[in-house]
């Protein structure tokens, strides 16, 4: 009599994670959430994973997408790591620059990114310092020379991150304006000329600007990663400027989150087995012939990451040796905090 229930028992126990993972999430809705605006790279590309992955994650849950722009990407980061559940149902793809923003700067930092679970990426993918075709900067050398209004969201961003690094360590004139509420605005505001430049992914400009490069309007004068983009190979990179040693030391540090590319993350705290059933679900997913497809149609390159490779950068950044990140520290130049005016108290 008790020989079926005791072959049930043994598969449930053989399926372990697998079948644990179907229970959780049958029937459940996951959101991913963009630290990013709509419209964007970013925002693409989580969209394509919240229609493919069902097919991937044990369960077939429903998947949609939450964007949550805000601080540089600290809204988004903050929030997946005090608030979302820490059960699977919220997942997210955070910028890259968020993990040397915690080691570099700090604000807005309520978490630590050695503690989320890293679950996948779309690989490495290069910066570009561009500016519009109306500036009078048309060179590398003439951005040491002249001043270059250059558009930003917030801190925790290499949209500001690395202009403000190539101020303090190769010279630079940038003037970084920051408070736009996401890349899409800055494109907007190249165009209507209130800004001459910024610093931009490369998959983002070949995927939703390439008009930009096909017709002209824009200049590549440096590139931000560990090698040059083939695409761009005659544009160096931030080490290839360096003067000195040290300066090619901090260059290097700031430049590893181009490595991350377009990460994806979990909550700590998360349960073992439902970390291994979304990390196979993203392996799937980046392996699937449809979301290629896809991926293709929309020129967006995809060198994919497993979890364990991104933690490994990720934890590769958080523990750069304390010398190096000292004098990166000291040459980048931190916003100065206003200082609120207290209110006189009236009787």
């Amino acid at each position: 009599m008790l020989r079926p229930l005791f072959i049930l028992v043994i598969a449930i126990l053989a399926a372990g994670p697998a079948f644990a993972a179907d229970a959780f999430f049958k029937g459940k809705t996951v959101t991913i959430i963009t630290s990013t605006g709509a419209g964007g790279t970013y925002d693409t590309i989580a969209r394509a994973v919240a229609r493919h992955m069902p097919r991937h994650l044990a369960g077939g849950p429903t998947m949609i997408v939450q964007n949550m722009p805000g601080g540089g990407h600290m809204r988004a980061t903050n929030h997946m790591y005090n608030v979302a559940p820490k059960d699977g149902t919220k997942l997210a793809t955070i910028h890259n620059a968020v993990p040397l923003h915690q080691v570099i700067d700090g604000r807005g930092v309520r978490f630590d990114v050695a503690k989320f679970n890293w679950l996948g990426s779309t690989g490495a993918d290069n910066s570009g310092i561009i500016v519009w075709h109306t500036a009078q900067v048309k060179t590398y050398d003439d951005l040491l020379k002249k001043e270059t209004i250059l558009g930003g969201t917030g801190p925790g961003s290499g949209i500001v991150l690395f202009p403000k690094v190539m101020n303090a360590v190769l010279g630079t004139k940038f003037k970084i304006v920051i408070g736009y509420k996401s890349s899409e605005q800055i494109n907007i505001a190249m165009e209507r000329g209130e800004v001459e430049a910024r610093a931009f992914g490369l998959t983002s400009i070949f995927a939703q600007r390439a008009h930009w490069v096909k017709e002209k309007r824009i200049r590549f004068l440096a590139q931000v990663g560990a090698k040059r983009d083939p695409r761009i190979s005659n544009v160096p990179l931030l080490t290839d400027l360096a003067k000195t040693e040290e300066q090619r030391q901090i260059l290097k540090l700031v430049s590893s989150p181009t490595a991350l590319g377009r990460p994806y993350i979990a909550p700590p705290g998360l349960p073992a087995d439902r970390v291994a059933a979304v990390r196979d679900a993203f392996d799937g997913t980046f392996a699937d012939a449809k979301f290629l497809a896809q991926m293709a149609k929309l020129k967006i390159a995809i060198n994919y990451m497993t979890g364990a490779e991104l933690e490994k950068l990720v934890r590769a950044t958080v523990y750069t040796p304390a010398e190096f990140v000292e004098k990166a520290k000291k040459v980048i130049p931190k916003k100065k905090r206003r200082k609120r005016k207290q209110k006189k108290k009236t009787n």
